[in-house]
């Protein structure tokens, strides 16, 4: 509920109603942080901006301050010039008033590019350090993003799964695995009726048989007997 409030803006006691008018919070939740992603991008680019100028800033101080001492310092050569009687006194009074007239213009704007400097050097400090936050916010809301996603994915398959069983009628399973238990009894009567019936379609002189088993029937012996016989009287006749 706290990444709704931070990424919209939102009070406690608006969010649930937000929430409840969302399609999809999970969407809206990526697209609020792409939205931070883009915000941080724009504070990059003026911090880079502020930066920029610090460092120009940094520089014209540098100069102004140097120029200062360079006219100091050449105010002092005329004058001493002036005193070895290399240069007329009056035009080194002169020059050297020029020079630290000159030097107090730098002097003064080295003091106030020092100002702007300080003022910029705050100001980025202040922006790095809102950066920063706001890179880790992010990166805090992301990492709740993604459980926020996986959270809902857990829920959704849950609730398929528990929806599934809640649908399961348990007496029209059982009633229907009955008339199946049912139906292969019934089959399983039909073939042992079908057996006996063959059972009883089997003479008895097949049973005999079967009993005896093959070669040993007493009427195949017999008929062996009689052959045999009638073979023995044919080769008497012959002789």
């Amino acid at each position: 509920m706290s990444i709704f409030k931070r990424l919209f803006g939102i009070g406690s006691s608006e969010i649930n109603s937000a929430i409840d008018k969302l399609e999809d919070p999970i969407k809206m939740t990526e697209q609020g942080i792409r939205d931070l992603k883009t915000d941080l991008n724009k504070s990059l680019q003026s911090l880079a901006e502020v930066k920029a100028v610090t460092i120009r800033t940094r520089k014209e101080y540098e100069q102004h301050k140097e120029t200062a001492i360079s006219y100091e310092q050449k105010a002092v050569m005329l004058l001493q010039k002036a005193e070895t009687g290399q240069l007329d006194p009056s035009e080194a009074d002169r020059l050297a008033t020029e020079a630290l007239n000159r030097k107090e213009q730098e002097a003064q704007a080295a003091a106030t590019h020092m100002k702007m400097l300080q003022q910029n050097e705050s100001q980025v400090a202040q922006m790095e350090q809102n950066v920063q936050k706001l890179k880790s916010q992010i990166s805090k809301w992301e990492n709740e993003a993604k459980t926020l996603k996986a959270r809902a994915k857990v829920s959704e398959a849950s609730a398929k799964l528990n929806k599934t069983l809640a649908n399961i009628d348990s007496s029209s399973t059982l009633n229907m695995l009955e008339r199946m238990k049912e139906k292969v009894e019934q089959k399983e009567a039909l073939a042992e009726s079908y057996g006996q019936i063959s059972d009883a379609n089997v003479s008895i002189d097949d049973e005999i048989n079967k009993a005896i088993g093959p070669g040993n029937t007493a009427s195949s012996s017999i008929a062996l007997q009689e052959l045999k016989a009638k073979l023995r009287l044919n080769q008497k006749n012959e002789e």
